[in-house]
């Protein structure tokens, strides 16, 4: 399984933080399919990368630390 691959190659450091963008990744696609499907949305791509920004911005002031050095990176700290 790829995730397997992915995560077993990564640094100790890193495999929480890459399992963490994994399932915020799928969390993304599949509220974003779910909109689609069941509120007649257009799929949008650009609006689902803002929306997975937000979401892990929100996750790790929630409290999840696998997406803390993500959130740092991105904010440039």
């Amino acid at each position: 399984m790829w995730w397997e691959l992915l995560s077993s190659a990564a640094r100790d450091m890193l495999k929480k933080e890459i399992n963490s963008l994994i399932i915020l990744g799928a969390w993304t696609l599949w509220t974003l399919r779910n909109k689609c499907v069941f509120d007649g949305a257009a799929p949008n791509i650009s609006g689902a990368l803002a929306v997975a920004v937000d979401e892990g911005m929100e996750w790790s002031l929630g409290g999840e630390r696998g997406l803390s050095l993500l959130a740092a990176f991105a904010l440039g700290g």
